[in-house]
């Protein structure tokens, strides 16, 4: 850092602690106010958060947890809530379930102020500040979902000491170390009760989902046809439910349409198993090898991407995928014509675009190949626009030169 850059950070420094330390008074849970005198001498949290946004109403209850536990053990911690929500009243109801400081609705200066001085892009945001007011931390976020109450605090010690005790954790994983508890050695089925043992040397998935979540609710019925696929052949596959549910009569009622093995309701190892592989949204499938070692988180992705041949999931396979569907690429036209959003999309591949996306047609993650207008930002998987083809064969073909996006004239 230059003699410039020292002095820009410092006065940065010194115009977020003038909008933080120096405050005239911050709100209080209970409605009241209280002084910046209470953040003296203690490691800080600012949370940018919203109640309009799902992920931020998953993180929040997950936060207030590790709050708690640190305020019970006195820890020099308080958090701060920054908020994105739309109205006073939407930061009344958000707030109450909140046991920490807040920055009051109005104060849209401040507000403002602390967003563009951390250049906060994306909710929920977690912004670790020592005590001066210094940032230590700007992945709070990550850190509290992956550590926990452990994570304090959140100083570059302690995280190297986590993170050395988390790679050893990983390279000792066995599969009954994952899935066995004190009282428990065997999973559920529909109807009996599976040791674990039988599991060990199979590929298994580790399915986090619920009921509530509309999209684990999209996404099963396809894991479902796959599985039976698998194990219609043959394969050494077995999935394990995780449920995220939030009462027994919506675990069931998700579990029924299952046909693979669960952890039973509330079990202590779902919150293990879900910190241990960062989970930070659902549905998610994590892939145990054979050697009971992960062999990647993306499952999901890997299974919308490439569906039955995904498995088993190892580098090797997805690179023989890769190498399949690029050759497969040169036989695609350059352009299709998406008669029902109007669009001329543009075959384009990774390294000019192509990935990662959400497709507009499944609304499911794609990577490497797509068919895209980058006027609207609208991306198609390929397979998307074959299947679509087969509908529209009567729709008039994509001319040479098409490039435009007819909703992009309209606007």
């Amino acid at each position: 850092m230059d003699a410039l850059e020292q002095v820009v950070s410092v006065e940065s420094n010194e115009v977020m602690s003038s909008a933080l330390l120096n405050r005239e008074f911050f709100v209080s849970p209970g409605g009241g106010q209280v002084t910046s005198d209470i953040l003296k001498g203690k490691t800080i949290g600012l949370y940018f958060s919203a109640n309009w946004y799902r992920d931020c109403q998953n993180f929040t209850p997950i936060l207030a947890s590790v709050y708690n536990r640190l305020k019970e053990e006195e820890a020099n911690f308080e958090i701060v809530f920054v908020s994105s929500d739309e109205d006073q009243k939407s930061f009344d109801e958000y707030y109450a379930t909140m046991p920490w400081l807040a920055i009051p609705f109005s104060d849209l200066q401040s507000k403002k102020n602390l967003t563009q001085r951390f250049q906060i892009e994306g909710i929920p945001s977690l912004v670790i500040l020592e005590s001066c007011g210094t940032p230590i931390q700007t992945d709070g976020v990550d850190l509290i979902y992956r550590y926990g109450r452990e994570a304090f605090p959140f100083t570059s010690e302690c995280l190297s000491q986590l993170e050395a005790e988390e790679k050893a954790n990983h390279a000792s994983q066995t599969l009954e170390k994952l899935l066995l508890s004190d009282n428990r050695n065997h999973l559920v089925s529909q109807k009996i009760q599976v040791p674990i043992s039988t599991l060990v040397g199979k590929t298994v998935g580790l399915f986090f989902s619920a009921q509530w979540c509309l999209p684990c609710r999209k996404f099963t019925p396809k894991l479902v046809s796959i599985y039976n696929s698998l194990i219609a052949k043959g394969e050494d596959f077995e999935i394990v439910f995780i449920s995220i549910d939030k009462n027994e009569a919506e675990y069931y009622e998700c579990y029924q349409s299952m046909p693979w093995l669960a952890l039973p309701f509330r079990d202590e190892n779902v919150k293990l198993l879900s910190k241990y592989f960062n989970i930070q949204g659902i549905p998610s499938l994590v892939i145990i090898g054979p050697d009971g070692k992960t062999v990647t988180k993306e499952g999901r992705y890997l299974i919308n991407l490439y569906a039955e041949m995904a498995y088993p999931f190892t580098d090797a396979q997805l690179l023989l995928l890769q190498e399949t569907m690029d050759e497969e690429a040169k036989n695609y036209p350059k352009t299709f014509h998406h008669a029902g959003h109007r669009h001329v999309l543009n075959l384009v591949s990774a390294s000019s675009g192509g990935g990662p996306y959400i497709c507009c047609e499944c609304e499911e993650q794609g990577s490497g190949w797509a068919y895209q207008c980058i006027d609207c930002g609208y991306d198609v998987h390929p397979k998307c626009v074959r299947e679509g083809s087969k509908e529209n064969s009567n729709k008039r073909p994509a001319k040479a030169g098409d490039t435009f996006c007819a909703c992009s004239s309209v606007l």
